[in-house]
C-alpha cells in the first residue's frame, strides 16, 4: 500500500512551486474566514479567469459552447463554477466539491446586553466545537447587517493591526476548583460563550440613565456603520479567531490557521479549477455552505441549487429536458473533498494506525465515512477507485487511503452521500488535518500541494 512521505520526492523546483502555492493558500485563508467571504474570493478569481455570471447568459439567451466558463451564486454563500468541455454536458461532468463553512460562534438576533457595566454579545455556537477552546483568545467579528432600507453593511472588525479584538472570558485558576471537576463538554457551557465587547460608560449628563456601556457601544456602531440596535435582527455576524495563517515548525513545513476544515479543500480545488483551460469533460467546482450542520437550507448541498444550475446550463447548450438533467448528473464523477483526521501520536488510542491518514503523505481518500457501521456514508464502488488510482499514479500525485478513527470511537460525514443519491460516482477525498474543529487547525504544506495536483488531475478524469 502506498505510504510515502511526499517531502522525500521533491526537488528544488518542486519546493519552489509548493511554497508559492502555500503562500497563496494562506492569503486565501486570511481573506475568506466566512462562507460569504469565500464566495467573494472565488468569484473575483473566476472573473479574472474569464468566467461570466450564468444569470447574465440566461438573460441574454446566450448559447454556450465548449470553452465557455460560467459561475452562479446562491444567496452569497454558495457558488458553482463550470468550464464547459468538448463533450456534451449530458455526457457527464468531473466535479470537485467542498464546503466553505467552518465551526465558529454566531451572534444571536437580540444580542447586545450589559451586565455590571460590561457589554456583551449573546451567542450561539455553530457546528461541532470543544467550547472550552474558544475562551481567552483574540476574536474577530465578520459578517453583514441588512437594513430595512435595503442596504447591506459589511462588517470586519479585529483583523487589522490597529483594530480592537474581542474575547470570551474564563474563570481564573485560583477560583476554579469546582469548574475543574466538570467534564470537558460542560466546563464551558454554550451560554457562557458570550463575547465581551466593551466596558466604558457613555459620557452623558443623564447620570441616572441605565446601561451606559451598552449605549456607548450602540453609539459607536451607529457612528461607524449606521447600525441601530434593531438591525441585529437582520444581521449575520460570525465570531472567528483573529489571528492570521502562520507557518508552523522550525522547518516551516506546516500551516496553522482557522477554518482549514474545509477551506483547505475548497481553495486547492478553486486553484485547480482556475489552472485548467482545455477540458474534454465539463469541469465543475461546487463550494457550499451549511455542511457543518447537516448541509441543510437553501445554501446547503441538500438544496436544489446545484441541480437547478445544471438544468439552466443544459437549456443554454443541449436544450431543456428533465431527462437530460438526470442523465448529466448520473454520468458525472465527483471528488467530495473534505478533510480527514490526521494521525496524532499523542492521542494514538483514538486511531487505528493501519487505516489512518498521516501528515505529509498526500491526498487522502475515504472509501466510506459515516459512523460505526458505516451509517450515513457513501460507500464508493471498487471500480471507480481503481480508475482513480490509475489516474493519480500517472499524474504522480501522492495519495493515501484512510478511515476516520477507530470503528467504534466516532465518525463523521460529508456531502458525498447527497451527490451519490443522484447516481454519480463519488468518493471522499481531502487533506489530513491535526486539531480538526479547533480554533486553529494544522495541515502539511506537502498535502496542500498534492491536493492541488490531484484536483487538477481529476478534472481530466475519463479522457
Amino acid at each position: 500500500m502506498k505510504n510515502v512521505n511526499a517531502w522525500e520526492n521533491y526537488n528544488e523546483a518542486d519546493i519552489a512551486k509548493l511554497q508559492a502555492l502555500n503562500d497563496k493558500y494562506k492569503h486565501a485563508l486570511d481573506t475568506g474566514k466566512t462562507e460569504r467571504e469565500c464566495v467573494k474570493y472565488a468569484v473575483a478569481m473566476a472573473k479574472a479567469a474569464g468566467y461570466e455570471d450564468l444569470s447574465e447568459a440566461i438573460k441574454a439567451g446566450k448559447k454556450l459552447k465548449s470553452g465557455d466558463k460560467v459561475y452562479t451564486v446562491m444567496m452569497g454563500k454558495s457558488v458553482a463554477l463550470f468550464n464547459l468541455g468538448k463533450e456534451p454536458l449530458s455526457a457527464g461532468m468531473n466535479i470537485l466539491g467542498a464546503h466553505i463553512d467552518s465551526p465558529r460562534i454566531d451572534v444571536k438576533q437580540n444580542p447586545l446586553y450589559e451586565s455590571e457595566e460590561m457589554a456583551y454579545l449573546d451567542t450561539h455556537y455553530y457546528g461541532g466545537i470543544k467550547k472550552y477552546q474558544w475562551v481567552t483568545m483574540p476574536l474577530a467579528i465578520h459578517g453583514v447587517v441588512a437594513k430595512k432600507d435595503g442596504t447591506v453593511v459589511d462588517i470586519v472588525i479585529g483583523e487589522e493591526a490597529d483594530d480592537p479584538v474581542f474575547a470570551v472570558t474564563d474563570l481564573l485558576i485560583h477560583l476554579a476548583a469546582k469548574q475543574m471537576e466538570k467534564k470537558a463538554s460542560v466546563v464551558i457551557e454554550g451560554e457562557k460563550l458570550d463575547l465581551l465587547v466593551g466596558s466604558m460608560p457613555l459620557s452623558s449628563e443623564e447620570e441616572e440613565k441605565k446601561e451606559q456601556v451598552k449605549h456607548g457601544i450602540l453609539t459607536i456602531l451607529n457612528e461607524k456603520y449606521g447600525i441601530e440596535e434593531e438591525d441585529f435582527a437582520s444581521a449575520e455576524l460570525e465570531i472567528v479567531p483573529a489571528e492570521k495563517a502562520r507557518d508552523l515548525g522550525f522547518d516551516r513545513s506546516m500551516i496553522m490557521a482557522y477554518g482549514q476544515d474545509d477551506r483547505v479543500c475548497a481553495f486547492t480545488s478553486l486553484f485547480a479549477m482556475m489552472a485548467e483551460e482545455d477540458l474534454s469533460r465539463t469541469g465543475c467546482l461546487i463550494l457550499v455552505d451549511k455542511e457543518e450542520i447537516g448541509s441543510v437550507g437553501a445554501t446547503g448541498m441538500q438544496s436544489r441549487f446545484f441541480e437547478n444550475a445544471v438544468a439552466e446550463l443544459l437549456s443554454l447548450t443541449e436544450g431543456e429536458s428533465e431527462l437530460l438533467v438526470r442523465r448529466t448528473l448520473a454520468n458525472s464523477a465527483m471528488l467530495s473533498s473534505d478533510v480527514s483526521a490526521a494521525y496524532d501520536p499523542l492521542f494514538a488510542d483514538a486511531f487505528e494506525k493501519r487505516s489512518s491518514a498521516f501528515l505529509g503523505k498526500g491526498l487522502v481518500f475515504n472509501k466510506f465515512t459515516g459512523a460505526r457501521g458505516k451509517s450515513g456514508s457513501n460507500d464508493t464502488n471498487a471500480e471507480f477507485i481503481a480508475k482513480l488510482r490509475k489516474l493519480f499514479d500517472e499524474a504522480q500525485v501522492e495519495y493515501q487511503f484512510a478511515e476516520l478513527g477507530k470503528v467504534d470511537v466516532g465518525g463523521g460525514g460529508t456531502i458525498a452521500y447527497i451527490m451519490a443519491n443522484l447516481g454519480m460516482n463519488v468518493i471522499d477525498s481531502g487533506v489530513a488535518v491535526l486539531c480538526m474543529h479547533a480554533p486553529y487547525e494544522i495541515t502539511s504544506k506537502a498535502d496542500v500541494y498534492e491536493a492541488y495536483k490531484g484536483y487538477r488531475a481529476f478534472l481530466h478524469y475519463g479522457e
